[in-house]
């Protein structure tokens, strides 16, 4: 028909009568098969679900052990021993050559032969042990703590260390008591890395754990 034009045919880029500008896709069509945006929640894997891992507890210190000074196995076992019974109550750890003379002497006053009915025979107690028996007219704790510091002043390292474990950290003494007292002991004897507990010293009640 004159004077009549013929539509373009779609997207030949001439008019297209009847669609709105604002309705054409402006991105570009992805090609077939293609994947675009996120996944389909059925293609998420649950191990891309991040996990937050659970923080190990840290381990409180505890003033009362930490001041017993004790090498590193004494120390792990006091801990143990704490967390199964909480009433414990350590009374010696590391001690100083002063200090093993003075714990020594208090049970000298008590038992004047308590050195050789205690310690493992060995030259430090036999030494020991001779001064105790020189010495009848020592009889406070004072006076036998100094005679006895004397000979550990004088000993070899070797000496020491095969004298008491005490000297070198891997030993503590827990106070006897009454309550739970087979279960404590028991709880003691389980320690990991425990060489000796022993329950009497020298025939006086003493709760004594080496490693």
């Amino acid at each position: 028909m004159a004077g009549s034009s013929i539509p373009a045919p779609l997207g030949s880029g001439g008019n297209q009568p009847g669609i709105d500008s604002g309705t054409l896709v402006l991105a570009p069509m992805p090609a077939p098969g293609a994947t675009t945006g996120a996944p389909p929640p059925s293609a998420v894997s649950p191990e891309a679900t991040p996990v937050v891992a659970e923080a190990t507890p840290v381990q409180v210190e505890d003033p009362a052990i930490e001041a017993l000074d004790l090498a590193s196995t004494a120390r792990d076992a006091a801990y143990a021993l704490k967390k199964a019974h909480a009433a414990v109550a350590f009374t010696s750890g590391r001690r100083s050559k002063a200090d093993q003379a003075r714990a020594m002497a208090g049970n000298v006053v008590l038992n004047r032969q308590w050195i050789e009915q205690t310690y493992a025979a060995g030259t430090l107690r036999t030494k020991c042990q001779k001064w105790v028996d020189e010495n009848p007219t020592k009889t406070t704790q004072d006076e036998v703590a100094e005679g006895l510091l004397s000979v550990l002043d004088a000993a070899t390292d070797a000496e020491l260390g095969s004298f008491s474990r005490h000297l070198s950290g891997l030993a503590f003494d827990v106070q006897p008591v009454t309550e739970d007292a087979d279960a404590i002991k028991k709880s003691i004897r389980a320690l990991a890395g425990l060489d000796k507990f022993l329950e009497m010293e020298g025939g006086l009640v003493r709760w004594h754990a080496q490693f």
